[in-house]
């Protein structure tokens, strides 16, 4: 399969794939994403690449309810 949807995150800070693995880890254990290779630490945003354009709404509910 691929990912053909993205969704670009307002992120901030240090250890951007860190944090968002791990937020998804807990809250939606069942996404499937596929993150960049890296980003800069003064990047204010991230964008990650979906499978399905249902899960871009799944991630969007789930950041309303917890926080990244």
């Amino acid at each position: 399969m691929t990912y053909k949807y993205g969704l670009t995150l307002p992120i901030s800070g240090s250890h951007k794939l860190k944090r968002f693995t791990l937020w998804a880890g807990a809250h939606l254990p069942d996404l499937q994403y596929r993150l960049p290779p890296q980003t800069p630490i003064k990047t204010e945003t991230m964008t990650i690449r979906l499978r399905d354009s249902d899960d871009r709404a799944r991630i969007l509910s789930a950041l309303n309810a917890n926080k990244l």
